[in-house]
């Protein structure tokens, strides 16, 4: 099952999983370009591709398509794709589309990667992707609700991928970079995003192969980019009293 596969890293994921002969599920709100992928997956790898429209920060409509898929299904992987940002301070964005942000990167992960493990360990085997970010090494002003969920994605997939030890169930996490996708248009920080260098950002083929590669291997966690790495590095060590001012300036000058 990917989520968010209707565009960018969670579409790649579908191409690469279905390129290694799984079957797919297909879950995102746009029932059109899951549809064209879900045909254009049959017909080109021969495998078994399904759709499900789901919002999935509604609790009520994750929790159905968790029942019907524990019901009609043995899902063998997960990937927690599915995500959204915003750009601005709290105060600004105003608190209900921050609790959107909420609601489908922490409670959905969180949801997803509960109900599907149980049938996992049962088998002894499984494994589930869940993407963060590289913002979820530091606080990032500006973009506080964003990277503090995906530092919740983080730190829960590091401590679940410990707990699972011996089971022969993995959980992964990917905290891609910049990525060519829709998200920071999504985000409204399309313009930002445009001037920044383009050495900063990677592919969504390159960023889907590194988590794929990384579940399959059951390890902990995948930071496509030696970029990256490095700015994970950075936003671990950076004494938080020299951190948090600078990119509160940097992002204060681009809005």
């Amino acid at each position: 099952m990917i989520t968010g596969a209707s565009a960018g890293i969670g579409a790649e994921l579908a191409r690469q999983l279905a390129d290694r002969g799984h079957d797919v599920v297909l879950v995102a709100r746009r029932e059109q370009r899951l549809r064209e992928l879900a045909e254009q997956l049959r017909l080109r790898h021969g495998i078994h591709a399904d759709v499900e429209v789901c919002d999935l920060g509604d609790a009520d409509a994750r929790r159905a398509l968790v029942e019907r898929l524990l019901a009609e299904r043995t899902v063998a992987g997960v990937c927690n794709n599915a995500g959204m940002g915003t750009v601005g301070t709290l105060l600004e964005a105003g608190v209900e589309r921050e609790q959107q942000v909420v609601r489908l990167n922490v409670d959905a992960v969180h949801h997803l990667t509960g109900a599907f493990l149980p049938a996992m360990v049962e088998r002894g085997a499984g494994a589930i992707l869940n993407v963060a970010s590289i913002a979820a090494f530091q606080p990032l002003p500006g973009f506080a609700t964003y990277a503090a969920s995906k530092a919740f994605v983080q730190s829960f997939s590091e401590a679940v991928h410990a707990e699972l030890a011996g089971t022969g169930v993995s959980v992964t996490s990917l905290c891609p970079g910049f990525t060519h996708t829709e998200f920071g248009v999504n985000a409204g920080a399309g313009k930002e995003e445009q001037a920044l260098p383009e050495l900063l950002f990677q592919d969504p083929p390159a960023v889907a192969r590194s988590g794929v590669e990384a579940m399959i291997a059951g390890r902990r966690t995948a930071i496509p980019g030696l970029h990256n790495r490095a700015s994970m590095l950075g936003g671990r060590l950076a004494p938080r009293s020299l951190l948090l001012p600078v990119v509160r300036r940097v992002t204060a000058a681009r809005r």
